[in-house]
């Protein structure tokens, strides 16, 4: 049978393709390959490619989005692997089992469209008295050592004492101390349930802050030893990251953590409303002074890498002025960001991703597609990076940006 010269064209296509479609999947597989341990160079590859996208899974008391389907064809467009912020929870949702399910349900959907994603919940430095309605599973007292017994979570058994840090957020909402074992059995109960749902990265937030009582460190070491033991025998890939907003804790040259986050803590420019600089030369900045050490895969670093992400924690009612304090010309630096034009968020991306790159190589700057806005912008209160379209209509259309800064050779 005589083939015909476009048959062997299409079969040569198809076979070029095939092989081409299997050595780039290689390629990836390996960049972001970890089972049980995960190695810098991988770790790297998953923070030159991490976003905060709040609330992608399940959320409170921000809402969830409402864009689903169009936050994960960004994400997949993008090429994003490391989905920060997708579960939390500040103040607890009415129904914990109704949380813990959408998170589940959403996961399986990410990582049937990218089996690689890392997803992060977070578990932050607040405690509320909602706690006090959720039951203690039976596995929670084993794990801590505790006779099985029915009863609920202690808010008040949480607490440091002598009233530190009591209604710390607001009423009935505190920073919990780590040296009771109450808050321990909390955390590693949340914990937990975010790795049975198919999460495999966890921030805790503002360590040190629930740390006072504590200075050497013990009951964080102990925790995390417990969830990463949990995480070894049933994480999806063995492993669970975690990490927390600090420069570095570590005893004995053994980091507690596998990277490090903090905020830009972005500087004014004097007599130029609007415009901001980065700086490595203030107290408090992570430029520089991530913590080195040994990191809990077992891999020596003078620095461990480290995100750079946008804070959200406020307006000050004064947007455009400089007011000093905690503010960006009046506003939280997510709020500021979003207040610019679509091209002087682009400038600011490209700047801030080289200023990082090229200052400290261990650190990467956390690309913002969803986080909330103390200050809104013609009344959208959640910033989503998606192009504007009917299946996202409050889009801020900054993902073409994020994916140009990401494909530059």
């Amino acid at each position: 049978m005589i083939q015909h010269p476009f048959s062997r064209w299409l079969r040569l296509f198809t076979i070029a393709t095939f092989f081409t479609a299997t050595a780039i999947a290689e390629e990836s597989s390996g960049r972001f390959h970890f089972d049980g341990s995960i190695s810098q160079p991988v770790l790297e590859n998953y923070l030159s490619r991490a976003v905060t996208h709040a609330g992608l899974c399940a959320s409170s008391a921000d809402p969830t989005t409402r864009y689903f389907k169009d936050d994960l064809r960004m994400i997949l467009d993008l090429g994003a692997k490391f989905i920060g912020r997708a579960a939390f929870v500040w103040d607890l949702p009415r129904n914990n089992e109704t949380h813990f399910q959408a998170a589940a349900d959403a996961a399986r959907e990410i990582h049937e469209g990218d089996p690689e994603i890392i997803i992060q919940a977070a578990i932050f430095e607040v405690v509320e008295k909602g706690v006090n309605r959720i039951e203690i599973p039976a596995w929670a007292f084993t794990e801590l050592d505790l006779p099985i017994e029915t009863r609920n979570f202690s808010y008040d058994a949480m607490l440091f004492d002598q009233g530190q840090f009591h209604n710390h957020w607001r009423g009935g909402a505190s920073v919990p101390d780590m040296s009771k074992l109450e808050t321990r059995l909390w955390f590693y109960y949340r914990a937990r349930r975010y790795i049975d749902c198919g999460i495999e990265a966890i921030h805790f937030g503002q360590v040190q802050l629930m740390d006072n009582a504590d200075p050497s460190h013990r009951h964080w070491i102990d925790l995390l030893t417990r969830v990463r033991n949990y995480a070894k025998e049933n994480a999806r890939r063995h492993y669970v990251v975690c990490d927390a907003h600090t420069h570095g804790i570590s005893e004995q040259e053994q980091l507690l953590f596998d990277f490090h986050s903090y905020p830009m803590r972005l500087r004014e420019v004097p007599g130029k409303p609007m415009q901001v600089r980065l700086s490595d030369q203030t107290r408090g900045d992570i430029f520089g002074r991530s913590l080195g050490g040994i990191a809990p895969s077992g891999w020596k670093c003078d620095s461990l890498p480290y995100l750079v992400e946008f804070d959200n924690y406020g307006y000050s009612g004064r947007g455009g002025e400089s007011v000093g304090g905690i503010w960006v010309w009046g506003y939280d630096e997510m709020s500021w960001f979003a207040h610019q034009t679509p091209e002087h968020r682009a400038e600011f991306l490209r700047y801030a991703n080289d200023w990082i790159a090229n200052l400290d190589s261990p650190g990467f700057l956390q690309m913002p597609t969803r986080r909330i806005l103390a200050a809104p912008v013609d009344r959208r209160r959640m910033y989503h990076a998606n192009l504007a379209s009917d299946t996202c209509p409050d889009g801020f259309g900054d993902e073409a940006v994020i994916r140009q800064i990401w494909n530059a050779p």
